[in-house]
C-alpha cells in the first residue's frame, strides 16, 4: 500500500482545478501536477524524478528519467500508438480509459446503422428530381432494425454497449469474444449501461469464426482493439462472407478493417455500404477510393468525443487512484502479451 504522503501525480492533460479536486478527495494528501505535454520533450524534467503516478496519452519519459514511476494511466482505451515504448513492458502498472467512452461511441454507431438503414448519405447526395422522382419510394427503401441481426466483432464494453441500444431496437445481437470462458464485463463500466454477463446475444463466437458469424448478419461493428491479432482481421474472407445487403460500422481502431478488400467489396456490390470512423492513415489520404462513394459514410474518428469525456476520464481515474493507494487491482491493466 502505498503511504499518502508520497504519492507524485503528473497531470499531462488540462484538468481543470474542479477535476483536481476531485482527485485530491480521493487521497487528500497526494500532490497532484498538472503540465500539459503533447509528447516526452515536453515533461517537466525537474519533477520526473519524484512522479510515481503519469497520466498521459503518449508523452512518455524515458525509465532513466523517471526512477519511482510506478503506475501510468492513459487517457484513452487504445494504446497502440504507443506500445513498443519500453515503459509498457517494464513491468510497471499500465491501465487505459477502457469504458470512459462507452456511451457517445455505442450512441455514434447506432446513428449510423440508423443512417445506412435509411440510405440517409445518398439520400442527402441525390439530385432533387432523384430524391422526389417516381421511384424514391423503391431507392430509400430502409431496412428496419427491429428484427434484423447486427453482429458486434468484439464483446467488450463498447460493444456491450451497442447491443444494449440495438437490443431496445428489437434486433438480435451475434458478437465474437476472444475469451468465451470469461463472459462477465471486468473492466470500468457506468452504471445501467452494457451487458455485464453477456446475456443479449443470440450467440457468442471465438474470432476464428468470424467469417461464419457474418453471414448471419444486416449489420456488421467493429469495435476490437488493434493488436498483432486483430489488424487487418476484417479482410477478403471476411466481406465474402457478407450479404450483399450488409453495412459495415467501424468504431474500433485504424488498421482492423483491410480497406484494399472493403474498397474491392464495395465496387463490387457485395457489401451495401459502410460507415467509417478509424482509418489505417488519419487523416483519410485524398487519393482513397472510398471519398465520394454514395454508400459510405465518413468521419473523422470523432465517435469517442464527448463533453463529458474528461469529467468520465477523471471519475475512472479516481477510481484507480483510490484502488493504488489501497492496494486493490486497477481497472483495465494493460496486458502487453494482448497488446490491450
Amino acid at each position: 500500500m502505498a503511504s499518502m504522503s508520497d504519492i507524485n501525480v503528473l497531470i499531462t492533460l488540462p484538468f481543470t482545478e474542479q477535476l483536481v479536486e476531485r482527485l485530491r478527495a480521493v487521497v487528500p494528501q497526494v500532490q497532484i501536477h498538472v503540465h500539459p505535454a503533447k509528447k516526452a520533450e515536453d515533461l517537466p524534467e525537474e519533477l520526473l524524478p519524484e512522479i510515481e503516478v503519469l497520466y498521459t496519452i503518449s508523452a512518455l519519459p524515458d525509465p532513466e528519467m523517471a526512477p519511482k514511476l510506478r503506475w501510468i494511466q492513459f487517457h484513452f482505451a487504445g494504446v497502440d500508438h504507443v506500445a513498443d515504448h519500453s515503459l509498457l513492458r517494464s513491468g510497471l502498472q499500465v491501465t487505459t480509459l477502457s469504458g470512459a467512452a462507452v456511451p457517445q461511441i455505442a450512441e455514434f454507431a447506432l446513428m449510423c446503422i440508423l443512417a445506412q438503414s435509411r440510405h440517409l448519405s445518398t439520400m442527402m447526395t441525390d439530385p432533387a428530381d432523384v430524391r422526389w422522382g417516381e421511384n424514391h419510394f423503391e431507392r430509400y427503401q430502409p431496412r428496419e432494425l427491429r428484427g434484423s441481426m447486427v453482429g458486434i466483432v468484439g464483446y467488450g464494453s463498447v460493444g456491450r454497449e451497442i447491443a444494449r441500444l440495438c437490443h431496445a431496437f428489437g434486433a438480435s445481437v451475434l458478437a465474437t469474444k476472444r475469451d468465451l470462458k470469461r463472459l462477465d464485463d471486468t473492466g470500468y463500466t457506468l452504471n445501467g449501461l452494457g451487458d455485464p454477463e453477456a446475456e443479449l446475444p443470440d450467440r457468442l463466437y471465438p474470432p476464428q469464426a468470424l467469417p461464419s458469424m457474418v453471414s448471419s448478419c444486416d449489420f456488421i461493428v467493429v469495435t476490437v482493439p488493434l493488436t498483432s491479432q486483430t489488424r487487418g482481421m476484417i479482410d477478403e474472407r471476411v466481406f465474402g462472407g457478407m450479404k450483399p445487403t450488409a453495412y459495415l460500422i467501424d468504431v474500433s481502431r485504424g488498421g482492423v478493417v483491410d480497406h484494399g478488400a472493403l474498397v474491392e467489396a464495395l465496387n463490387e456490390n457485395r457489401l451495401a455500404g459502410a460507415a467509417l470512423d478509424v482509418y489505417p492513415i488519419e487523416p483519410l489520404p485524398d487519393s482513397s477510393p472510398l471519398w465520394g462513394m454514395p454508400n459510405v459514410i465518413l468521419s473523422p474518428h470523432v465517435a469517442g468525443t464527448s463533453e463529458h469525456y474528461y469529467e468520465r476520464a477523471a471519475d475512472l481515474f479516481a477510481e484507480n487512484l483510490h484502488r493504488y493507494h489501497v492496494g486493490r487491482p486497477l481497472l483495465n491493466l494493460y496486458d502487453p502479451d494482448r497488446d490491450y
